[in-house]
């Protein structure tokens, strides 16, 4: 069976379909010898070569986890200041790598997913899917009714309108601060802290608990995390409105 060639390279993990198409239109990628272009497809008996180096096409088993993200850590590969990465956290892998599904930022902590799967991931941080995610927020200071209806019902921000799709009360706090759980449909940066100071609030803590149907697991502590796989794998694939691959790639 043939898939598509951004398709194989993405679900490799080498970036999303959208950086894929860029490549193989930047003439990066080879088939059988000839520069790709756009809308080939190749069967796992096709030589790749990427960037001069050949690739395999051949079953790979992709792997995913759920990672309970520390403060102190940030989402990128290489950091200029010299800051952890979840990277380095992470299961170290030959011949793949791992994508993290969107970013939570140096100072967020909680679950984060990844995978080897770059197409998954696409899927999964596409708004088209519709996935929402959940926080534990802390506000320092009372926040007044109208303040939490305006978030609900849509606040512009420079980068378009946000809201959050639901709002609960949480624990209650001695002290200056409350907690809230709050829910939003993008992935956006800084999505949930700018909602909360373009009301003229300050988060003081925030914690992301759910991703869809995925919540941290009580005994995956902080730094910490889980393989996922069997049903959970599955339902991975189902919330990015996906079937799990027929075919995947590996460098030689």
């Amino acid at each position: 069976m043939s898939e598509k060639l951004q398709k194989v390279l993405a679900a490799m993990g080498f970036g999303g379909r959208r950086t894929m198409e860029k490549w193989i239109a930047e003439g990066r990628v080879k088939v059988n010898g000839k520069v790709a272009a756009l809308g080939d497809r190749v069967v796992d008996t096709d030589r790749l070569i990427l960037d001069g180096k050949p690739l395999r096409i051949k079953p790979v088993k992709h792997l995913h986890l759920l990672y309970n993200k520390p403060v102190g850590e940030i989402c990128t590969r290489d950091d200029p200041e010299g800051r952890r990465t979840v990277f380095q956290s992470l299961p170290k892998l030959r011949n793949q790598r791992w994508i993290s599904v969107g970013r939570l930022d140096f100072t967020t902590s909680g679950l984060l997913l990844a995978t080897t799967d770059g197409t998954l991931a696409n899927g999964l941080m596409h708004p088209s899917s519709r996935i929402d995610r959940e926080y534990a927020v802390r506000v320092l200071g009372d926040v007044s009714s109208e303040q939490l209806q305006a978030m609900q019902e849509g606040v512009l921000l420079e980068d378009g309108i946000a809201q959050f799709t639901d709002i609960r009360k949480g624990r209650d706090e001695q002290g200056a601060n409350q907690w809230y759980y709050v829910a939003v449909m993008e992935g956006r940066n800084r999505e949930v802290r700018r909602l909360f100071e373009s009301q003229g609030l300050t988060v003081s803590r925030l914690k992301r608990v759910r991703f869809g149907s995925f919540f941290i697991p009580s005994a995956v502590k902080a730094g910490r995390h889980t393989m996922i796989s069997g049903k959970d794998e599955k339902e991975l694939y189902r919330l990015a409105g996906l079937s799990q691959p027929s075919i995947s790639a590996r460098p030689r």
